[in-house]
């Protein structure tokens, strides 16, 4: 069994200890908040200029980013149990904290998130999503569990967000056409 496999298996038991020793790598793509709040702001110049390459369109993304920036702050509709959130979420993230990144479905919605309309308009996502992480920057009272990690704390779920926006980024592409 591949080791990444048998951790998440394993879940919160036998292979989180080793990984909570290990130093964290850098967020991919984006380290800091400001550089994700400039990469966002880059796509409105030129209109047009960037698209989504997935099942997703880039508007679609970026609300799915913002609703789970969102939620982080006022609670996650669906999540997934206590067990699960201790185990298997809680070994997925250590996983991911360790290497910097993050790797999930890129077409998989929040559970019980509403569906976004794939003609939502570029400019109101940018704006949507530059308006939840700011407000998340902002907030210093608690947080609310992720839907499959369970509790995380500022500086954990920040990393979060960063490798989530991080993954999806994957997909976006200057548009040639």
């Amino acid at each position: 069994m591949p080791p990444r496999r048998a951790l998440l298996i394993a879940g919160g038991g036998l292979l989180i200890g080793p990984l909570a020793g290990c130093n964290m790598a850098e967020v991919q793509t984006f380290p800091t908040l400001a550089a994700a709040m400039k990469a966002i702001e880059s796509l409105a110049e030129p209109p047009g200029a960037w698209k989504g390459t997935g099942a997703w369109t880039l508007a679609q993304m970026l609300e799915h980013a913002a609703q789970s920036v969102e939620y982080s702050l006022r609670g996650f509709p669906q999540p997934k149990g206590a067990l699960f959130q201790a185990t298997v979420g809680k070994a997925a993230f250590a996983v991911f904290d360790a290497r910097g990144r993050m790797s999930h479905s890129l077409a998989e919605a929040i559970p019980g998130a509403p569906a976004i309309d794939a003609k939502a308009p570029l400019a109101a996502a940018i704006a949507r999503v530059q308006r939840a992480l700011r407000e998340f920057e902002a907030h210093t009272g608690p947080l609310a569990p992720h839907f499959a990690y369970g509790a995380l704390d500022k500086a954990q779920y920040t990393r979060a967000h960063l490798m989530h926006l991080a993954n999806h980024w994957t997909e976006v592409r200057k548009d040639t056409a």
